[in-house]
């Protein structure tokens, strides 16, 4: 009876997130022109969505050249969303992370390449156990160059693996900084046993496969 009524759960979750992937509001989204968001002090703005924030941030953040990571969401038709509204895949949003860059140090070309190399590329709606439509993998692009630089690296990465991609995407439209306490989730709480058994594992697996883009240790 349990696995029935779980089942059951599980089949009304994707179907609430396929619905809110597949609205118009949602292909209004998809087909809007990208946003550019200007360089500031030197410093570059980019956006990526690949399963829990709290991951993502902490390896965009051990990659020289980034000044900051903050988690958010994006991707969605929907104002001001919260945490628990993007839970509900209704928002249309992903749980993202807004990486603020040095151009002169790291190029947006070695952050998709970080992007497609830190995470599990074929996996539909989420990564590990992870899932729905708010854990979606989403790359954005702000300009047309941004926009080929991804496409050819997916089409490349699909040939090379023989397999479709998942990664949807998207032209940025907007960034929500998240609620506070998920800001440096990572290094505030490393013995929080998701940080410990998910977080730390997938940071290390990166560090291992990019040591060259690492930060040197302080």
């Amino acid at each position: 009876m349990k696995q029935l009524v779980l089942a059951f759960s599980l089949t009304l979750m994707f179907n609430c997130h396929n619905k809110a992937q597949n609205s118009e509001k949602q292909e209004a989204i998809k087909n809007s022109s990208p946003i550019e968001v200007p360089i500031q002090n030197g410093k570059a703005r980019a956006y990526f969505a690949s399963g829990c924030f709290w991951c993502v941030e902490a390896i965009y953040e051990s990659v020289k050249g980034v000044d900051e990571v903050i988690s958010g969401y994006s991707g969605g038709h929907t104002s001001n969303p919260t945490y628990e509204a993007s839970n509900t895949g209704k928002t249309g949003h992903a749980e993202s992370v807004e990486v603020i860059y040095d151009p002169k140090i790291v190029s947006f070309e070695t952050l998709v390449d970080v992007y497609f190399g830190s995470q599990n590329v074929t996996q539909i709606n989420g990564q590990g156990n992870d899932i729905g439509s708010q854990y979606r993998s989403i790359i954005f692009y702000q300009n047309d160059t941004q926009k080929q630089i991804i496409m050819e690296k997916k089409a490349a990465l699909a040939k090379q693996l023989n397999a479709k991609i998942a990664a949807e995407v998207y032209p940025f439209q907007k960034f929500w900084k998240a609620e506070d306490y998920h800001q440096n989730y990572e290094r505030l709480h490393p013995n929080n046993p998701y940080v410990k058994n998910v977080s730390i594992p997938r940071l290390n697996r990166f560090k291992a496969k990019f040591p060259e883009l690492l930060k040197t240790a302080k």
